[in-house]
C-alpha cells in the first residue's frame, strides 16, 4: 500500500504550503464528497471477472446462475473504477462508498457478516485496492462505510454468541432475561423495554429461544447490536479500521454512530416517544468517549485520514456534541436541513440554526440533499427540474463540506418500483434506482434488467446525452464545481446574509478579499435584487441559463432559479 505522506488527492488548494495561506486546512473543509451506492452504479460483464470473483461467488450464492453474455445487474467494484474519469471530470474531491462487504443482504450490506472482506456480488480485495490506487491516481480521495453498531445474525461472532449462555462471544451483544419465566407454551412475555426497531413494526428485540434470552437489535432482528461496554469488541472494531485504513481508505462514513453507547439499564422511552424507532432516540453520554478513541486511532495514521459520523437525531443541538472538543468526529450529517421543504423561511431557519449550534464549537459544517434512505430531492421538491437545478447552488454555496448522491449531477428523480420488485425492508427503492450512463435498453449497463427499474430520467437523460447538452444538469454540476473549486470564498469563506425580498436567500461567501453571493429563489416570480447588491456584479453560475456565466448581472433573478454572483 501507498502511504499518502501529506499527499492530498483531489487537492483544492495550492501544492506549496509556503504559498499558500489555508495550508493549514484539513483537506475535507473544501472538498466537495460524493456518494456512491455500489450496487447501483455500474455491473461489470460476467465475461470480465476474476476467476477468484467466480469461485467466490458460486460459493456464496450457489442458486444464482451468471449468465456470460452479460451481467448479473448488480454494481460493483470494477464498475466504480471504470466510472472514476466521470468523477474526476465532474470536479468532486472524495467519494463515499457504501458498503460492499460480505453480507447475507437482509439490509443490503448493512448487515455484516465479514466486516474485513468484499462481498463477491462486488468483487474481491484486490479489485477493491485497485479501485482506492486508481481513485488516488484520479485525485479523489475514498472513505467506506463503517458499520460498528450491529452485524448480521450470520456474523461468525453472533452464529458463537447465541449458541450458548456460556459462548465466548455471548457478551459481545446484548442479552436479557424475560421479564417472568416463559409459561407452558414457551411464550417469553413482554420485551425487556418499550423500544422499537427500525423497518419492522415491532419491539427492538428478539427471543431466542435455545438459550432463553432476548437480543437486542436496533434495525432488523438480522442485525443484533454489539456491546460496546465490553472491551473485546472495541478492539475487534479497532482492528477492523486498522485494516481499510492500511488499504489506504483516507477515512470512514460510521453508521449510526450515536447507538454505540446505550444506558446499561435499557430505560423505557418516555410514553409519548413510544413507536418512534430508537436508534433514533439514542443519545448516550457513554458514545463519546468511544468517538473519543475511534478520532485517536484514525488521527494515528498518516495522510489525514477523516471520520465522518450519521448522527441520526433530529436536532442540530442533539447533533453538535459529537464534534467533542475538536476531538471527536471530524464531520457529523447534520439531517434537519435535508428534510426541509422548498421555502425560503424554512431553510433560512435550518442553516441559522446550523450555525448557532457549530459555530461555538468552531465545527464545521455538513450537507446534504439526498442519500441512499431518503427520497431524492428532486422528487421531494415536487419533480421539477428547475428546482433540483437551483437546489445544486444553494448545496454548493452554502459554508460547509456538501455531499452529492450518485445520480444528483444527472437531475434523477426516484424510480417507480412496482410491488412485485420492491426489496428493501424500508421502502427505500426509489432513490437507489441505478445510474443510467448511456443511450439504450441497458444504459451501459452489462444487464439490460438490473436488480431495481430505472429512473424516469433514464431514456434521455443520461450521462452520455447529457455530456453533449451545454444546458444539462451535468454540465451545471461540472461548472459549479469548477468555479466553486477556484473559490477560496465558496470552499472556506465566512458567511453573512444579506437583505433580500420575501421567497428569496441571498448571502455572501468570503475569504481573504475574494467575494461570491448567492442568491436563491424559491418562489415562481422574478426577484429585483437590484436594491439589494452594490456595485456591478457579473453571473458565475446560473442554474437557469447555461448562457449566463461571465454577463454583467442586470438585477433580476428568475423564477425558481440560483445565481453565484461574483464582482464585475
Amino acid at each position: 500500500m501507498t502511504e499518502h505522506h501529506g499527499w492530498t488527492p483531489g487537492e483544492t488548494a495550492a501544492k506549496d504550503p509556503h504559498s499558500d495561506p489555508d495550508h493549514d486546512r484539513p483537506w475535507w473543509q473544501g472538498a466537495v464528497f460524493y456518494q456512491i451506492y455500489p450496487r447501483s452504479f455500474q455491473d461489470t460483464p460476467v465475461q470480465e471477472w476474476s476467476a477468484e470473483r467466480r469461485a467466490a461467488f458460486r460459493l456464496s450464492y450457489p442458486s444464482r446462475e451468471l449468465d456470460d453474455a452479460g451481467g448479473d445487474g448488480v454494481g460493483d467494484l470494477d464498475g466504480i473504477r471504470r466510472r472514476l474519469p466521470h468523477l474526476a471530470g465532474l470536479g468532486v474531491d472524495a467519494i463515499w462508498l457504501s458498503p460492499f462487504f460480505r453480507s447475507p443482504m437482509a439490509d443490503f450490506g448493512y448487515d455484516v457478516s465479514d466486516h474485513c472482506d468484499v462481498d463477491p456480488l462486488f468483487g474481491t480485495l484486490g479489485q477493491f485496492d485497485r479501485l482506492v490506487a486508481e481513485a488516488h491516481e484520479h485525485g479523489l480521495r475514498v472513505i467506506i462505510d463503517f458499520v460498528p453498531n450491529h452485524t448480521s445474525v450470520a456474523h461468525p461472532w453472533f452464529a458463537d454468541a447465541r449458541s450458548s449462555r456460556h459462548a465466548r462471544h455471548r457478551d459481545w451483544y446484548i442479552w436479557r432475561d424475560p421479564v417472568r419465566p416463559p409459561g407452558p407454551d414457551g411464550d417469553p412475555g413482554p420485551p425487556p423495554n418499550n423500544w422499537t426497531a427500525t423497518f419492522v413494526d415491532g419491539p427492538a428485540w428478539t427471543w431466542d429461544a435455545s438459550t432463553g434470552q432476548w437480543y437486542l437489535h436496533l434495525f432488523l432482528p438480522d442485525q443484533p447490536d454489539l456491546n460496546w461496554e465490553n472491551p473485546e469488541v472495541i478492539e475487534a472494531m479497532h482492528r477492523v479500521m486498522r485494516f481499510w485504513l492500511d488499504r489506504d481508505v483516507d477515512g470512514f462514513r460510521v453508521d449510526v454512530i450515536h447507538g454505540l453507547g446505550k444506558d446499561p439499564a435499557l430505560p423505557d422511552d418516555p410514553p409519548e416517544l413510544v413507536g418512534i424507532p430508537h436508534s433514533a432516540l439514542n443519545d448516550d453520554p457513554r458514545t463519546h468517549p468511544i468517538i473519543r478513541d475511534l478520532r485517536r486511532l484514525v488521527d494515528s495514521f498518516p495522510g489525514d485520514r477523516v471520520i465522518v459520523g450519521e448522527v441520526f437525531l433530529l436536532s442540530t443541538a442533539l447533533v453538535a456534541p459529537y464534534y467533542g472538543e475538536g476531538d471527536e468526529l471530524h464531520l457529523a450529517f447534520n439531517f434537519p436541513p435535508l428534510y426541509a421543504p422548498w421555502e425560503a423561511d424554512a431553510w433560512r431557519t435550518r442553516i441559522d440554526r446550523t450555525a448557532a449550534e457549530l459555530d461555538p464549537r468552531g465545527a464545521w459544517p455538513t450537507w446534504v440533499l439526498s442519500n441512499h434512505d431518503n427520497a431524492r430531492h428532486r422528487t421531494r421538491y415536487g419533480g421539477g427540474a428547475d428546482r433540483a437545478r437551483a437546489a445544486a447552488l444553494l448545496l454548493l454555496g452554502l459554508r460547509g463540506t456538501p455531499f452529492v448522491y450518485a445520480g444528483e449531477e444527472l437531475g434523477l428523480s426516484d424510480a417507480v418500483v412496482p410491488p412485485q420488485r420492491a426489496v428493501d425492508p424500508g421502502g427505500r427503492d426509489g432513490c437507489r434506482a441505478p445510474i443510467p450512463w448511456e443511450p439504450g435498453p441497458s444504459h451501459g449497463w452489462a444487464s439490460d434488467e438490473p436488480w431495481l427499474p430505472w429512473p424516469p430520467e433514464a431514456d434521455g437523460a443520461d450521462a452520455a446525452t447529457q455530456e453533449d447538452d451545454p444546458g444539462s444538469f451535468l454540465q451545471l454540476y461540472r461548472h459549479s464545481l469548477s468555479v466553486r473549486r477556484g473559490s477560496p470564498a465558496l470552499r472556506l469563506g465566512a458567511f453573512r446574509w444579506l437583505a433580500s425580498p420575501p421567497g428569496v436567500l441571498l448571502w455572501e461567501r468570503t475569504h481573504r478579499g475574494e467575494r461570491t453571493v448567492v442568491a436563491v429563489n424559491f418562489t415562481d416570480d422574478p426577484a429585483d435584487l437590484s436594491g439589494h447588491l452594490h456595485g456591478d456584479w457579473r453571473v458565475a453560475v446560473a442554474s437557469d441559463s447555461p448562457a449566463r456565466p461571465g454577463t454583467r448581472f442586470a438585477g433580476t433573478l428568475g423564477p425558481v432559479a440560483a445565481l453565484w454572483l461574483q464582482p464585475a
